[in-house]
């Protein structure tokens, strides 16, 4: 089985990447930049640079999968994302933008591009992994927020789309996960948002407490959570169309079905 993945300098994509490597898998691994491509490639993954901000870099990341894989691309896992924190008042169009760039955009570019292949097969499985906040939204992170909830959408409608064509569209929703999501985040934070001048001051300097802390937030589970549960979408025979990881993803999705949208807000607002 040919397996693409965006997203694999660190984190979920990078452990996917390994141990599907590892149990007889064909990884197609991708990456930003190149001090991360070279590193993988030491580390004897097959891997190739991929800006999902570039439709140049994504068209040629894709060549170099039709090529290595004789067109037989059997799974797409559409991992690449980042958190960009801040009120949403405080996000300009282009950091706004940016977000979308890579979350959305990009990554939907290169879904669109690699289906043909998967329709002249007849099988494939696209795999997006979401988030928790593509179910519930909170505060300061409304850019990642509205990112993950248009893959939803986009994945939701996809799934519509493909039916018959032998390609699945499945859905994995992550709560907190131990990776260098907040090391990211806090470096965006840093260069987007312009802090000391924000309304919400006092909020941000809690945040830069929180995305500079060692500990995990509570709940937080190890990237083979999220392996187990794209080995599950991978092999079943019917995938679902969504796996939540994480105690929290299970919980918030109940909530949002059971609570009215005040009561859901005030457990939101202390949760955030």
């Amino acid at each position: 089985m040919n397996i693409l993945i965006t997203g694999c300098s660190t984190g979920i994509g990078y452990f996917c990447a390994k141990e599907l490597s590892k149990n007889g898998y064909r990884v197609l691994a991708t990456c930003r930049y190149e001090k991360d491509v070279k590193r993988l490639k030491e580390e004897g993954l097959e891997v190739y640079k991929l800006d999902l901000r570039s439709s140049k870099s994504i068209k040629e990341a894709l060549d170099w999968a039709v090529e290595k894989t004789d067109s037989k691309i059997d799974v797409l896992f559409n991992n690449g994302a980042y958190g960009q924190p801040g009120a949403v008042e405080d996000l300009s169009r282009e950091v706004l933008k940016e977000q979308f760039e890579t979350n959305v955009f990009g990554t939907q570019e290169l879904t669109n591009m690699v289906l043909p292949y998967m329709r002249k097969k007849g099988y494939g499985r696209v795999v997006y992994n979401s988030s928790v906040l593509g179910i519930i939204s909170m505060a300061y992170r409304g850019a990642y927020n509205a990112s993950k909830y248009a893959i939803e959408g986009l994945c939701d409608t996809l799934r519509l789309e493909l039916d018959k064509s032998g390609v699945d569209v499945v859905l994995i929703e992550p709560g907190p996960i131990r990776s260098d999501f907040r090391k990211n985040a806090l470096m965006k934070f840093e260069q987007n948002i312009d802090i000391k001048k924000s309304v919400h001051v006092k909020i941000y300097e809690k945040t830069l407490e929180r995305l500079k802390g060692k500990g995990d937030t509570p709940f937080t589970l190890g990237e083979d959570a999220v392996y187990d549960t794209l080995i599950k979408a991978i092999t079943a025979k019917k995938p679902r169309a969504r796996y939540r990881v994480t105690f929290p993803t299970k919980l918030f999705w109940f909530l949002k079905r059971v609570l009215s949208t005040k009561i859901l807000d005030k457990i939101l607002r202390s949760a955030g």
